[in-house]
Formats: C-alpha cells, sequence, structure tokens
C-alpha cells in the first residue's frame, strides 16, 4: 500500500514508517539549506515561516515568474544534507518540522533530533530535478529573497511529491549506516579473492 504523509504531520504519522520505506507527501513543503539553518541557529533569528508539522526540502530551487507575474518552479534537486548535520538536530527542535528531505545520509545528530522530536529525514532521487518541480501544485510565496534564489525560503504546495525513500526514521534508525555495516561485512572476503587472483596488486 502507497505511504503518503500529509501537512501538517503528526507524532502518530510516523509510528509505522521504517528507514527504507519508500512514502510520498501532499502538502506544504519549504526549500531551507545551509544560510537559513545559520540563522536561526546561530545567529538567532525567528523564521518566517511556521515549520510545525511540515517538511523541509534542501534545495537550491530554480524558479521563474509567468506572464501573468506568478512564480513557476522550473527544477528543484536535492542538495547534499550532511552539510546540514550541525544544525540539523536544533533546528528539528527549535521549529517542530516532521519531514526533512535531501540527499545522502545524515549523522548522528539528526538521528538523535529523529529519534527525540518524532521526524524523519528522507532522500529524494537525484538527477530527478524536472520531476520534483512538476509535484510542486504551487509556490504560495517566498521569504528570506534577499538570500537568493537558491537559499530563500520557498513555500510550496505537493502533491504526490516523491518517490521519497526514508533514511531515518522517527526510532532513530539510519539506512546508510546500517547498509554501511552490511556492505563491509561482505567487502572483506571479496577484497580477499580478488588479492589471491592479482597477487601484484598491493
Amino acid at each position: 500500500m502507497k505511504k503518503v504523509l500529509t501537512t501538517p504531520i503528526k507524532n502518530e504519522d510516523l509510528e509505522n514508517i521504517t528507514a527504507g520505506d519508500v512514502v510520498y507527501l501532499d502538502g506544504y513543503l519549504i526549500t531551507c539549506r545551509d544560510v537559513a539553518h545559520r540563522r536561526l541557529i546561530e545567529l538567532g533569528r525567528e523564521l518566517p515561516v511556521d515549520l510545525n508539522g511540515l517538511a523541509i526540502f534542501h534545495a537550491g530551487p530554480i524558479v521563474a515568474k509567468d506572464e501573468d507575474g506568478k512564480w513557476q518552479m522550473i527544477s528543484i534537486g536535492p542538495t547534499t544534507s550532511m552539510r546540514m548535520e550541525k544544525f540539523e538536530k536544533e533546528f528539528i527542535a527549535q521549529t517542530g518540522v516532521k519531514l526533512i528531505i535531501g540527499k545522502g545520509g545524515m549523522g548522528p545528530e539528526t538521528v538523535e533530533g529523529c529519534k527525540t522530536h518524532k521526524a524523519l529525514h528522507a532522500v529524494f532521487p537525484g538527477g530527478c530535478a524536472v520531476l520534483a518541480a512538476n509535484e510542486v501544485e504551487e509556490i504560495e510565496r517566498v521569504e528570506w529573497e534577499d538570500l537568493g534564489m537558491p537559499e530563500s525560503l520557498w513555500v510550496s504546495r505537493v502533491k504526490n511529491f516523491g518517490p521519497l525513500i526514508i533514511s531515518i526514521d522517527a526510532k532513530g534508525n539510519n539506512l546508510f549506516e546500517k547498509n554501511k555495516a552490511v556492505f563491509n561485512e561482505k567487502k572483506g572476503p571479496i577484497v580477499e579473492e580478488i588479492c589471491k587472483q592479482v597477487k601484484y596488486i598491493k
């Protein structure tokens, strides 16, 4: 059965979602990356968007105005989530955000934040920025436009946004770390066998 999260997301909506699951998002998605995280955590500036129960996207979109003067999403691909690792635990605590979407995994601080405050981190497939843009129904507004297009907070309504692969669940399971352990376990015997066959490689 297809799993769909609809904003505002509640704690109970996350109970049956596990790292490795694929979900989709309906509702509000706000782009929020490096500088917005720094403004909140390091500078103590209040975010101009209430993120409680909502979703953020580590992304720097390309947007353009149409002939009616309305913003249209052209491309919105994920950026590397690990850049936000040092901020994310406190960001989750302060904002009440429930779903964080980006590229690649995140570390122990984010795991702790997701576990303590009941939130998820998910990965949007790389190379699918135009697909993501097509899943944006409307850009409602933009905040902190002084930061420039990639770093501004673009407040969008999305429908069937995904697929999103859950990398950290609300219980603290981390798919990337689990996979690393599995792959490293398999790697040893394989490397040993290769070395037997190719003895001159040191």
